[in-house]
């Protein structure tokens, strides 16, 4: 039987502002790049309509039920839009669940990409990925990109910025229905134009910590304390910049060199187990076998 092996890349915001409400959704402007934390997911055809979903033994394996796994959904959409036969998806999870990275969009993105290959469908499926989740559309193809609305409006920036990276999935997690609420609650500050300044730094070169801003970084902290002692953690190790992805929980910090990274890693190793060390990559990057550079 054919068999199909794809990446799941993640992704950070590195900038994400609310900016209204319509339909009861709240509206977004972000600046998101996928890095090279990914799930690894392998799609075997089958000859009958079954979905058999297996979650090999990942960093992050969990015992979801399989019609509420989003990688499940994903297949499930794709045969009822194509009318295909099913599929064997064996998942290996790498991304933090509820880490603000990405991980369940991602999971849709592979699913749906994978598919497509295994069944030489060549119409577009951006508007599947729409329907699952707000990320899911924008990481069929990754890189450096602006995301409006729910997510589902997807500028591609020509940005090619290398940026290295610290990542504290905090523990807890932050749940996104009550960080959104939350959020609506609080006063926050105004960023006006915040989107546009953070591209304007990235392509000159000159960004700080000023350019980065996250809208639900406050009410995150007020759910989970840990997402603020994490950024503080980071914050005193003088990055270049730090932010907080999603809704959380994660907190990154973009440290000039992977040396820097490193060194990072050797002084929050132990109060932060987790720790993630991730480099940025552009659309072109994604498409090249690469090994990390953090693996020396």
């Amino acid at each position: 039987m054919k068999t199909v092996t794809v990446n799941a890349f993640a992704k950070v915001n590195l900038f994400l502002d609310i900016v209204g409400q319509n339909d009861g959704y709240h509206m977004l402007d972000s600046v998101v790049v996928t890095i090279d934390l990914k799930d690894k997911i392998t799609l075997t055809k089958r000859r009958d309509d079954k979905i058999v979903l297996k979650q090999r033994d990942g960093l992050y394996s969990v015992g979801i039920a399989d019609e509420s796994n989003n990688a499940y959904k994903a297949a499930k959409l794709f045969m009822e839009r194509f009318n295909t036969s099913g599929v064997d998806i064996a998942l290996k999870k790498n991304i933090p669940i509820g880490s603000g990275l990405g991980g369940s969009s991602a999971d849709i993105s592979g699913v749906l990409n994978g598919m497509k290959q295994l069944y030489d469908i060549e119409e577009d499926i951006k508007q599947l990925a729409d329907a699952l989740g707000s990320d899911s559309g924008y990481l069929l193809t990754g890189g450096y990109a602006r995301l409006k609305g729910r997510g589902e409006i997807v500028e591609e920036l020509s940005l090619k910025n290398k940026l290295y990276m610290v990542i504290i999935p905090a523990d807890g997690g932050v749940n996104t229905a009550e960080c959104f609420k939350l959020c609506d609650s609080l006063s926050q500050e105004i960023v006006a134009n915040g989107a546009d300044r953070l591209i304007t730094a990235l392509e000159g070169g000159f960004y700080d910590r000023t350019h980065f801003y996250n809208a639900l970084y406050k009410p995150a902290t007020v759910l989970n304390k840990n997402v603020a002692n994490a950024y503080e953690d980071l914050l005193s190790l003088s990055p270049r910049a730090v932010c907080m992805s999603g809704s959380g929980s994660s907190v990154f910090a973009i440290f000039d060199t992977p040396e820097f990274c490193l060194w990072a890693e050797k002084k929050l190793k132990r109060k932060y187990t987790n720790l993630i060390l991730s480099e940025s990559l552009t659309k072109a990057e994604l498409n090249k076998t690469t090994k990390s550079i953090y693996k020396i």
